[in-house]
């Protein structure tokens, strides 16, 4: 019986004691840790994809606000220019200041060219408000895969003013 556990100091009796000790405990040593392989790097590899989802949709949604800040600016220096496009015939005869549509198209087209825009005038209040609708797309940076271009729309308007004496001071 002595022979089975070996003699109280032998090394190999501890090892046997400290296998045994831990299946009592509920450790299945060796068994148990090749089940476990792998899982971490599964949670990981999830993680890291959403957050590469995550950051796609914060850079490309910035992205698409400052296309739609850079396409209200466009339009509403077009609709300066267009503005600017006085019907000279109708102030010559004294039937007040308005805008020559034709005239106003033209400009804003020429303007809107220059960044490789178009647009639509339209005039309101008479030919005294001149109104440029700019429609482009953001294609997205990040996520091109999963989205394709996103519309974004520009809107600027510009009113007629005449007879001003004295600037504002604010």
């Amino acid at each position: 019986m002595l022979r089975r556990f070996g003699r109280p100091g032998d090394p190999e009796r501890s090892a046997r004691r400290a296998r045994g000790a831990g299946r009592r405990r509920g450790v299945q040593g060796d068994r148990g840790a090749r089940r476990d392989r792998g899982a971490t790097s599964i949670f990981v590899g999830i993680c890291a994809g959403a957050l590469v989802v995550v950051i796609g949709i914060v850079v490309d949604a910035g992205g698409r606000l400052r296309a739609i800040e850079n396409t209200d600016a466009r339009a509403m220096e077009a609709a300066r220019v267009a503005g600017q496009q006085l019907d000279e015939a109708a102030v010559l005869q004294g039937q007040g200041y308005r805008v020559k549509l034709d005239d106003a198209q033209k400009a804003a087209d020429a303007y809107l060219a220059l960044y490789g825009l178009s647009g639509h005038v339209a005039l309101g209040d008479g030919g005294t408000e001149v109104t440029v609708t700019v429609n482009t797309t953001y294609e997205p940076v990040l996520l091109s895969v999963v989205t394709s271009g996103m519309a974004v729309t520009g809107k600027g308007t510009a009113t007629l003013v005449h007879g001003v004496k004295e600037a504002e001071n604010g």
